[in-house]
This record gives structure tokens, C-alpha cells and sequence, in this order.
């Protein structure tokens, strides 16, 4: 049994009466992935008044359980002297502007030459809360999506950035640019999980699914495409990419929900060179996990799709002949 460096006692109240042993621990300790949450129960860190404790087994209210959560161990990942560029900071957190093409955290086909390797080279108290090979990783963002993002630099930062964004008082802005006319001021709300069809999707039809809203806060409609603004509270995987999908206006140069087409107008020709999603993390603002003073960062649209913009305008501008 691994050594536990802190012991937690959790009461059932009536809220959560009736639900399943991990549902019931990760909402309680939102700090800790559901994964890693079902770990510690097979790993028989976790006791209470039932006897073959399994992720699955019903609580119910009154009954209380007691979890054992193991100390931080070192990442697995090695540190690598990657291109890293720093926005902010500081000894609670560091603000970083992820570019495109960059993988967040270690996984299969991607051991090396992620944005925790770049870390570990460049931060020396980087947190190893849950012993993952995500230390310090708050949120991510997909890799072909580039733009801000928060990493806690110890376990006390880590807690309350998740709490954070657990209650949603995170605000994040993207940019997007889709295929046909979206207005602002929509509001998509529509829960996702896994495509029953595809593993390797998210979707709105899913069979089991966690509740998204996304909002277009702003929009600029050129011909046959939008540029647009987006809000999110909730992150749920792929959320934007699926949410402007399943409306009909998927986000161009996105190969996975749509949004690559074989033809476009002449002058539209300049998308054809995007090699991933114009989807682009613009602005992010939470709250100082330390000194509570609200903080906001942006990160302006990267060259590769600022070119295309560019391209699109000046095409569209030219008078027919």
C-alpha cells in the first residue's frame, strides 16, 4: 500500500444519496481526476461501511468514508529545453502561451517534446499533485489549439485553480473562425461525452454526458465564413470544436468535426492552408490563488491564422472583374 501523505474523512449528505462511490469522491475532491479517484479505490486506499468496495458501489446518505491520498511523486516526463513563452510569473503560478502543435501533457505517441516537459525544464517547484505525468496542469487545451494557459507551480495553487474552474469562475475567451454565418449573442447548451461511434470524439449525442454552454460573444461575418468570439464556463473535451459542429458551422480547418472542405470559393483558397483548427485560446481571467486579486491574460491571434484572415480580407476586397 503507497504511503498516504494525507488522510481525508468524507460524509454522504442527502445531495449525493444514491450515487456512485467515485461520482460521489471526485465531487468532493475536485482536485482529483475521476481516474485517479478509481485508482485509489482498487488500490484499497479507500474504506468505509461497505464491505467489497468497487468505483461503482451506491452511497448513500449518513455514511462516511475515508480516503488515504498518496504523496506527490516525481513526473515521469524529463525536462527539455523547449521554446516556452512566458506571460507571467510568479512562485504560486506561471501563465504560459501555448503554441499550436504542442501536445499539453505526456500520453501514448507523445512521451517527449509536451508542455510538461518544457516545464520541468523551466519551473523547479512544479507541483506533482495525484502523481500523474500532468504536474501542475490545471486545463489544457486541445494540441492543434493555441493560446493562454494557467499552470499551478505547488499543490496549495493546484486545489484552488481547480476549485476554480470546477465552479466555473474562470472565464475563458476563444477565437474561432467557422464555416458559415453564426450571430452573436447565441448560446449553445447542450451536454457531450463519448461518440457512441467513434472512442476517439466527443459528441452531442452521447450516451452518458456532462453538461457545456458555449456562447458567441462576438461575431465578424465575411463571405461564407465567420470570425467569431467565444465564451466558455464550462472546459468539457473538444466543447467548442463539437458545440459550432453540431450547429452546422464547424470550425474551419477542423478534420475531425467537419470543418475541412475539398472545395472553397476562390476567395476563400487562403484556408486551405491551415494544417490545424483556427480555434485560439485569446484571453483567460481567474482569480490569484494566493493574494485573491483577479487577474486576466491575452494572447493575440498567432501568425499562421492571422495570415489567413489577412488573405480572406484582401480576397474579398478585390473587385470582380
Amino acid at each position: 500500500m503507497t504511503a498516504a501523505a494525507e488522510r481525508r474523512e468524507l460524509r454522504v449528505e442527502a445531495e449525493h444519496d444514491g450515487v456512485r462511490l467515485d461520482n460521489f469522491l471526485t465531487a468532493l475532491l475536485p482536485e482529483r481526476s475521476r481516474s485517479h479517484i478509481q485508482r485509489l479505490i482498487k488500490d484499497g486506499l479507500v474504506s468505509g461501511p461497505l464491505r467489497d468496495l468497487r468505483p461503482s458501489s451506491t452511497v448513500h446518505a449518513g455514511q462516511v468514508f475515508a480516503v488515504e491520498l498518496p504523496a506527490p511523486v516525481a513526473a515521469a516526463p524529463e525536462p527539455e529545453a523547449l521554446p516556452l513563452t512566458v506571460l507571467y510569473e510568479d512562485s504560486d503560478v506561471v501563465v504560459i502561451d501555448k503554441p499550436a502543435g504542442m501536445v499539453v501533457h505526456p500520453g501514448a505517441g507523445h512521451r517527449s517534446g509536451t508542455l510538461v516537459n518544457a516545464l520541468l525544464h523551466h519551473v523547479d517547484d512544479l507541483s506533482g499533485i495525484g502523481g500523474e505525468l500532468r504536474p501542475g496542469i490545471v486545463h489544457r487545451l486541445d494540441r492543434g489549439t493555441s493560446g493562454v494557459m494557467i499552470v499551478a507551480k505547488h499543490d496549495r495553487a493546484h486545489q484552488e485553480l481547480s476549485r476554480q474552474f470546477q465552479d466555473r469562475e474562470v472565464e475563458k475567451e476563444y477565437i474561432a473562425l467557422v464555416w458559415g454565418v453564426v450571430q452573436a449573442g447565441r448560446r449553445i447548451d447542450a451536454a457531450i461525452g463519448r461518440d457512441p461511434s467513434n472512442r476517439q470524439k466527443m459528441s452531442t449525442r452521447a450516451r452518458r454526458a456532462r453538461s457545456a454552454v458555449t456562447r458567441i460573444t462576438k461575431a465578424e461575418h465575411l463571405k461564407g465564413v465567420s470570425l467569431l468570439r467565444v465564451a466558455i464556463a464550462t472546459g468539457r473535451t473538444h466543447q467548442i470544436r463539437v458545440h459550432l459542429g453540431a450547429i452546422g458551422h464547424p470550425i474551419v480547418g477542423d478534420a475531425v468535426y467537419g470543418g475541412v472542405h475539398r472545395r472553397v470559393a476562390n476567395d476563400l483558397r487562403a484556408v486551405q492552408r491551415l494544417e490545424r483548427p483556427f480555434l485560439h485560446a485569446a484571453r483567460l481571467s481567474f482569480t490569484h490563488p494566493a493574494d485573491g486579486r483577479r487577474m486576466t491574460f491575452e494572447s493575440p491571434l498567432p501568425a499562421d491564422l492571422d495570415a489567413v484572415i489577412d488573405d480572406i480580407l484582401a480576397a474579398q476586397e478585390e473587385p470582380e472583374l
